[in-house]
């Protein structure tokens, strides 16, 4: 079933009947969105965002990348930026400041 919508002036769109009524969305539900390539994907917002984390150990979430990637990039981040930093606050024998006289 394809079903086509036009976007406003104001860039807003109806959801078409037939599509709430299979997917029991009523007035003043939320719905997330997501683009994915050429496509605006509308998932049905869960109603407390705990309900989002189901399935997601087994890689079959809402997100992606699955969740032992997503930690290991964060991992990387964090150590390239510590290593930024104390690159930053620990000068090279080039910028060493000159010994304190006594």
């Amino acid at each position: 079933m394809m079903l086509s919508v036009k976007v406003s002036t104001k860039f807003q769109i109806a959801v078409p009947s037939e599509a709430r009524r299979q997917l029991g969305i009523e007035a003043g539900d939320r719905l997330d969105v997501k683009v994915a390539g050429d496509a605006i994907v509308l998932r049905r917002a869960p109603s407390r965002p705990s309900d989002r984390l189901r399935g997601l150990a087994a890689g079959r979430g809402w997100f992606d990348p699955d969740p032992v990637t997503f930690v290991r990039r964060l991992r990387d981040e964090w150590e390239d930026m510590a290593s930024d930093r104390e690159r930053r606050l620990d000068p090279g024998p080039d910028d060493a400041a000159p010994p304190d006289r006594v």
